[in-house]
């Protein structure tokens, strides 16, 4: 408590921030990565003449009430106010629209990633480029406006991410981490920067429009992590602490999207390093060590915080529907006058679900309550299914659950694995699916034939990832990468639990990814027959 005290006093601490779709969290560290204190804010989007956004006072509000509940901790805590800090950064969820006039004002509600009105924008842009563009993408935004003709089009100055937007605000600094980049426009991992061709090619796209801005002259200049990305201006420090008692010209790191945040809290920035976060819904990221042969729908492309390459499997669904069943039995344990708590009643159905059959005695479930663009469904409809004959048990039918929960993902990653020979070493996974020990760790390396590890902690989450981030900055030495950064000053103590595959459970995943492929046409039938 005394050191943390005197860190704080003289600003030997790290302050990270990133804004989630429901929570805007800070944390700080010392300069040894512990967090130290924290502070949050609860937030919703909110939907808009059919547009998902956030308002500006949505923004600022939160961010100053987030920061707020931050100084409130560190003086309850250590009696101290909150006036320097060694170096911060800013953080949020990637993607969307954010666009800004020679004014600096934003000419049209913020659109965040969750839109998707862009599925125009997005097959054009994936045909000319060669490289998949998801709807969520700020250069598909972009150009579904100029599709529209949206009058605001042609006053475009500057358009960013909400990362960007905040980092700007702070610093002055029209920048984006080459992550938080890579949502908005493609990258070329070999120049850190966007990919020159498809930058021309865009224009060329739109030159009939004579627009006085070219793509180049309006996206943020990208940067990669351990660059400084500006000081925390006078300004700056004001709109973050209307109190007046933080004082400005703290160092300020790039700004990153959540994948990249998520990659550094998980350890997971190496080439053939992978992280899955599987929870109401899962996505897996990999880091490549060579270009995919062609685009795929299935596989959007981001980069790690210092430029590699990072192949990300995102899926809508993930354990809703394995939770609903686990609530069905939950009522008919009370209706028999038992009262398991969450622990006993997850952890007594997960380990059942082990003693099943490997492919899980021909049983077939989908968990689709949305759709799933991996598998091609705009909508879902949760369903199971089995034939007469089948292994009707409660061990194979809570496997059958956990299988499918991971069915999408797993369909993605066969892609990247199968079609694209990527080699991945390991996966570091979080989320609830991998609360029961020795299950859901089990699980999804059957599902992904890889290692998956788990951590003991990974601090807290993207906002600590962020913090790390900046740490690295401030602290790097001469020629050090992120990578040798995190593996030999952050997590070479972490205690670290790895499960191997079994070729048992492979061969039974495999063999109920059949099914669960064969039977997409029954979940067809289930969305178009049931409004």
């Amino acid at each position: 408590m005394g050191d943390n005290k005197a860190a704080i006093a003289e600003g030997r601490t790290v302050l990270g921030i990133e804004f989630g779709s429901t929570r805007i969290k800070a944390v700080l560290t010392d300069m040894e990565h512990n967090p130290i204190a924290s502070g949050s804010h609860q937030w919703e989007n909110r939907l808009d003449h059919g547009i998902w956004t956030y308002t500006l006072e949505d923004i600022w509000t939160g961010l100053q009430d987030c920061y707020r509940d931050l100084a409130a901790d560190v003086e309850k805590q250590y009696g101290e106010k909150l006036v320097k800090i060694g170096a911060m950064g800013f953080s949020a969820m990637m993607h969307g629209y954010m666009a800004f006039d020679q004014k600096n004002e934003l000419l049209v509600p913020f659109r965040t990633w969750r839109n998707t009105i862009t599925e125009e924008a997005s097959d054009k842009l994936t045909a000319l480029f060669g490289y998949h563009i998801p709807q969520r993408w700020s250069i598909a935004h972009l150009y579904q406006a100029i599709l529209n003709q949206e009058p605001h089009v042609g006053n475009i100055t500057f358009v960013t991410t909400l990362a960007g937007y905040i980092h700007w605000q702070m610093t002055g600094e029209k920048v984006i981490g080459v992550g938080d980049g890579s949502g908005m426009f493609p990258i070329d991992s070999d120049t850190c920067d966007y990919n020159s061709k498809m930058l021309d090619q865009f224009d060329a796209l739109v030159a009939d429009r004579h627009f006085a801005w070219n793509i180049r002259g309006v996206l943020p200049r990208v940067l990669v992590a351990g660059q400084e990305a500006g000081k925390l201006t006078a300004e700056g420090a004001g709109k973050l602490d209307p109190t007046g008692t933080l004082q400005a010209g703290i160092p300020v790191c790039p700004p990153e999207g959540d994948a990249g945040t998520g990659m550094a809290a998980t350890n997971s920035v190496g080439v053939r390093t992978g992280n899955i976060s599987a929870g109401t819904s899962v996505f897996s990221m990999v880091v490549l060590e060579h270009d995919l042969k062609k685009a795929h729908d299935e596989l959007d492309l981001v980069t790690t915080p210092s430029g590699e390459q990072v192949a990300m499997v995102h899926c809508n669904n993930c354990t809703s529907d394995l939770n609903a069943w686990v609530g069905l039995f939950r009522e008919f344990a009370k209706a028999i006058g038992a009262n398991p708590d969450d622990n006993t009643l997850y952890g007594t159905l997960y380990r059942k679900a082990m003693e099943g059959d490997a492919d899980c005695g021909g049983l077939l479930a989908y968990n689709y309550f949305s759709g799933e663009s991996i598998t091609g469904f705009n909508e879902g409809r949760p369903l199971f299914v089995r034939r007469p004959d089948d292994r009707f048990n409660l061990a194979n039918f809570m496997r059958t659950h956990l299988y499918t929960a991971l069915g999408a993902l797993k369909a993605g990653n066969d892609i990247l694995m199968k079609e694209e020979n990527v080699k991945v070493d390991f996966f570091y996974g979080q989320g609830g699916f991998f609360k029961t020990k020795g299950v859901g760790d089990r699980v999804m390396a059957a599902a992904l034939n890889a290692p998956i590890k788990l951590m003991e902690t990974a601090g807290e989450g993207g906002p600590w990832g962020m913090a790390l981030l900046a740490a690295y900055m401030l602290q790097k030495e001469e020629k050090e990468t992120l990578e040798q950064y995190l593996a030999a000053k952050v997590f070479h103590g972490g205690k670290v639990e790895t499960t191997e595959p079994s070729a048992e459970d492979v061969a039974g995943f495999d063999d109920f990814m059949k099914d669960y492929m064969a039977g997409l046409a029954i979940e067809r039938a289930a969305v178009d027959s049931l409004e």
